[in-house]
Formats: C-alpha cells, structure tokens, sequence
C-alpha cells in the first residue's frame, strides 16, 4: 500500500491535469510521521522507508529503527532515528502507469491517462523480472523536479509456468519445491505438481509462489 506525503504543485497539475490526488502540504515531519512508502531527503540523497519500528526501552529515550531504499542506487540501508527526530520529506504525487517494455537496464512505461511515455532504470523497481508487458504501476513523481522516485508493484501477479524441473519420482515431502521460470524470465521456488504452462500468482515483496491459477 503507498502512502507517501502526497502534495500537488500548480506546475504538475496543469501537466498531469489530475484532480484526484489527495494533497498535503507538508515537507518537515518527525519520527511519529514515519510511515512505509514515506520518502524522505537523508544524507544528500532520496530514500523510501521500507521498514520501521518505534522502539521504547525501558531505560534511555526512545527512537526508531528504520530500513531505507535509495531511489537512485537501489541500495537498502539500516538507520536509526532518535524519538523527535525531524526529517525532511519529499512532496510527491502517484499516477498509474503501464508497463511497457525493457530496453536493458531501463523499463518503459506509459501514463494511463496522458499517454506520455518515460523510462525508468531497474535500479528504482522492487520486482523488475516480475514485470509482464501491460502490468499498471504506480509511479511517485517528486512535485518539485517532476521526476520518478519509486514505483508500487501490484501485491501480485499472474504469471505462467515456461519451465518447470520434473518432480523427483517418489519424493513425498510436505513442503518440498523445485524450480520453474515463469514468463517474465524470472525464476520461483514451487510445488512438486506445478508443469509448464501452468499460471501462477507470485508475491511480488518477496518473490515467492503463492498459489496455482485456474482458468
């Protein structure tokens, strides 16, 4: 679920011609505003909070524990805030985009409302082998430079089975998997009784089969 500080700028709005996004004028918060999907300005460069958790010992003040993505590397840091701490957020606003095509490192997507078209390197996708052709994404554009920060995947996707290692003769256990590629090139852990040509819904946070789809 995103859930960034969402604020609308006079320039992006003309651009975007959007009147549904809910807006809020903030750009300094604290350590009680810490949200996942809050993107923040630390050390000279743009994260995403991925985790956190407010932690209260029982002797010494309080703080919050953090995860942070770097919109620009990818990179995921650990960080620690103390309790009250300000932080400087990042105005943003989403729109849905269409997942288009690859061209090496970078990802093309199309706005579903405007139809303009941008190019975002893989470096900024959560789950870039997941990504099939005409997927929607939400796109968090920064209000001030109007370029993209981060994109949502949806919570799942469909997916079908283009390979799958033949099940060991025999092998009876509970939980044991084997390998499969799906469609996008990407490879998943699944059940023994999952064959090519099988559709499956895979859990884009953490990659992992879900479920087999029945038409």
């Amino acid at each position: 679920m995103f859930i960034c500080l969402i604020v609308l700028s006079k320039k992006t709005a003309k651009r975007f011609n959007d009147s549904t996004n809910k807006i809020k004028q903030i750009t300094m918060a604290s350590t009680s505003d810490i949200r996942n999907g809050l993107c923040i300005k630390f050390n000279h460069d743009i994260y995403k909070i991925i985790e956190f958790l407010h932690v209260k010992p029982g002797k010494g003040p309080a703080f919050v524990r953090t995860k942070l993505k770097s919109l620009t590397s990818g990179k995921v840091l650990d960080n620690t805030f103390s309790a009250g701490h300000k932080i400087d957020v990042i105005r943003v606003e989403t729109h849905t985009f269409q997942y288009l095509y690859p061209e090496g490192d970078e990802f093309h997507f199309m706005n579903a409302e405007t139809f303009e078209q941008i190019s975002l390197n893989k470096n900024i996708l959560d789950a870039p082998d997941l990504l099939k052709e005409g997927t929607n994404v939400m796109v968090q554009i920064n209000t001030e430079t109007d370029l993209p920060l981060s994109v949502d995947m949806p919570a799942s996707v469909i997916l079908e089975v283009t390979y799958a290692e033949p099940g060991v003769k025999g092998n009876t256990a509970t939980n044991a998997t084997k390998n499969a590629t799906v469609e996008t090139g990407a490879n998943v852990n699944v059940p023994l009784f999952i064959n090519e040509g099988d559709k499956i819904k895979i859990d884009t946070a953490s990659g992992s089969y879900m479920e087999r789809v029945k038409e």
